[in-house]
């Protein structure tokens, strides 16, 4: 697990609008605050990434992107906490979600996290945090540390690695307004 003080310098960096790399349930991801542009393009540089994609963010608890996100209804939001398995969620978007997020559609991806290392990330930070896997575009996901560093060491500000495993699937995604399942 990392330490307590690779998490604190995680969190500086994305504070100050950095990017950094982390595992999450799935692959390993690349992260930072869902409200710096600057730090968003970064990610899409380094992946060579359609900024028109949008991107997921991961949050602990759907209170953590209630500023973001128009789902008021109890029962749509005990479907996204209460789902098992590592799921992406398609919701709407509140006209205040940065486009560089939402990829300029009304809707906006989220999961809530299970990862312990991720759920101290955003309860450290106070909020979401972007999540794209760490991969270039054309290349497979990193699923271990040494994936990772391959791919990104030296061009992220901060790494931090898991002895948690990553299980190698991509999440379902999900519409919430349709349960359409988008992508098993």
């Amino acid at each position: 697990m990392a330490s307590e003080f690779a998490v604190r310098y995680a969190i500086h960096c994305v504070r100050r609008g950095g990017v950094i790399a982390y595992p999450t349930e799935t692959v390993y991801g690349l992260g930072c605050d869902p409200m710096c542009s600057d730090a968003v393009n970064v990610i899409n540089h380094l992946k060579g990434r359609d900024a028109r994609k949008g991107l997921i963010l991961l949050a602990s608890g759907l209170e953590q992107l209630d500023e973001l996100i128009d789902v008021s209804d109890r029962n749509q939001r005990a479907t996204i906490v209460g789902e098992p398995e590592p799921t992406s969620w398609i919701v709407p978007a509140k006209d205040n979600a940065p486009p560089w997020i939402t990829g300029g559609r009304n809707t906006i991806a989220i999961r809530i996290t299970t990862h312990p290392l991720v759920i101290r990330l955003c309860d450290q930070l106070g909020h979401a945090l972007v999540s794209t896997s760490a991969n270039p575009a054309g290349r497979k996901p990193a699923l271990n540390p040494l994936q990772l560093h391959r791919y990104f060491d030296g061009l992220v500000d901060a790494m931090l690695v898991s002895n948690h495993n990553c299980s190698g699937r991509a999440s379902k995604i999900r519409d919430l307004a349709s349960r359409q399942l988008l992508r098993k």
